[in-house]
């Protein structure tokens, strides 16, 4: 049993205010591995007051002492790899082909990032103007169990290239991973205050983030009705808020697809990270002339994909989180079949030889767009197939969504795909391809998100321009 009884706020560990204990547990098996005592208001108070206290005099601070920072951030989360890889295989039950990745991320945004403040203009002339990025101030950082390290890598090392002091709030679900890298971001030897973790649940320590007058910016990752909560809470100060939120991403197959190639793609972008990726592709578009084909090959890539034992290579989709994430996706399965929808694979109920909470790989066809499976998030490893019937109303069900975070078009001509995904309402749309670029930002359009992170779009949405005018400006 591991025993989490504190939390880091203004350069140290400190037993927590908070006295509830909340068990860990190893989805794989769903026995209880450890204890994280968390964190409450009052904790969330004193780590706003410490990233205050630092914040003038690390708003003071060079490009290139930044850049020092976040090199030194870089080597001491990869110097942690091995326990950071065991933690997220055990905590989360990512599958080892995908936990590489989810280890290997966090490193990489810090690197990404200091190249990005290597040539970044704080100054610049416009007009007659002289105009200068300002850091915000106290950063509210709220991230989610699904990514947690890549999630509070990225976020700080964001605000740290702006200027900007931290409050991290990760998903109490996440506890052994966050210790690991709040030790080794203590290792980097930042300035006391310059970031603080509070692990705790959303109600109190997210909300007293969100509404704390001394709190300039906010950037969470996680659902749109969370966020929503968040907006509300933001509003009263007026803080600048980045939400990055939910997702119902299409995959749409044009009928000049190889479909040997677009089908195992197709089931790759729903079943990432088990399924519990916002960016998951889950509505499968199929044109109806070839329906017939999909549903054949679809079926076949779904039943071949392994649910089980973690740590296995040959195991692509790991237990879901939870057990509360677990019946949520059981309840929406039952609702598809309820709704009319047609099982082509998978199904209720555990994969054989499995005792934790696994999902079966899932897979529905006869989907309408209007069914509750292809208008709301599952976040797991459930496929619905939907036909068209041309091009338009491809576009037009790709469309049909409250969402707009990510899609895909998968297709023989790259010119016609790229026409089609020009008409997607989406922040990124991927063609014949589930590449991620650091560069290029990342973010939702509609109830998916306001702002962007990653890039220059991502280190702006920390910073507040002002222009000096004048003869001598």
């Amino acid at each position: 049993m591991r025993i989490i009884d504190t939390i880091y706020i203004d350069g140290g560990f400190v037993t927590p205010h908070g006295t509830e204990l909340f068990d860990l547990h190893n989805p794989a098996t769903g026995a209880v591995t450890g204890q994280v005592r968390l964190a409450d208001a009052e904790d969330a108070r004193a780590a706003i007051a410490a990233a205050k206290r630092a914040f003038p005099a690390f708003a003071r601070t060079g490009r290139a002492e930044r850049i020092a920072m976040l090199h030194r951030l870089r080597d001491a989360v990869a110097a942690r790899r091995a326990d950071l890889l065991d933690a997220v295989i055990d905590e989360y039950g990512a599958p080892v082909s995908r936990a590489g990745f989810m280890v290997d991320h966090p490193v990489s945004l810090f690197g990404d990032t200091a190249e990005l403040l290597a040539d970044y203009p704080f100054v610049r002339r416009m007009g007659t103007s002289h105009v200068s990025m300002e850091p915000l101030g106290v950063a509210g950082l709220i991230t989610p169990w699904n990514s947690n390290a890549g999630f509070i890598c990225g976020k700080l090392a964001t605000a740290i290239a702006a200027g900007c002091t931290a409050v991290i709030k990760p998903s109490e679900m996440s506890a052994r991973q966050t210790r690991i890298v709040t030790e080794a971001l203590l290792a980097a030897d930042l300035p006391p205050g310059l970031f603080n973790i509070v692990t705790g649940r959303g109600d109190p320590v997210g909300t007293e983030i969100s509404s704390h007058p001394d709190v300039a910016k906010i950037s969470f990752t996680g659902s749109t009705a969370t966020g929503k909560a968040i907006l509300r809470a933001a509003a009263d100060t007026l803080k600048r808020v980045t939400l990055e939120l939910g997702g119902k991403s299409p995959t749409i197959i044009l009928d000049d697809a190889d479909l040997a190639q677009a089908i195992p793609l197709a089931v790759n972008a729903a079943f990432m990270n088990s399924g519990q990726a916002c960016i998951a592709g889950t509505r499968l578009l199929a044109p109806r002339s070839r329906l017939a084909e999909v549903e054949v090959l679809a079926r076949a890539a779904v039943e071949a994909v392994r649910a089980g034992d973690p740590r296995d290579p040959a195991t692509g989709v790991g237990p879901m989180v939870s057990r509360t994430q677990w019946e949520r996706v059981q309840r929406y399965i039952r609702i598809g079949i309820e709704e009319g929808a047609e099982l082509l694979a998978g199904g209720e109920g555990r994969p054989d030889g499995t005792t934790g909470w696994f999902v079966r790989p899932t897979l529905f066809t006869g989907v309408r767009n209007d069914m509750t499976i292809a208008r709301d998030e599952i976040f797991g490893p459930v496929l619905s197939i939907i036909p068209y019937e041309d091009e338009e109303e491809a576009v037009a069900i790709a469309n049909d969504t409250i969402y707009g975070l990510q899609a895909y078009v998968l297709s023989g001509d790259t010119a016609r795909a790229r026409r089609v995904a020009e008409r997607i309402v989406a922040g990124r749309v991927l063609v014949n391809s589930l590449a991620h670029d650091p560069k290029a930002p990342f973010g939702g359009f509609k109830q998916s998100g306001i702002g962007r992170e990653y890039g220059s779009f991502g280190l702006e949405a920390f910073l507040e321009p002002k222009a000096l005018l004048g003869a001598d400006a």
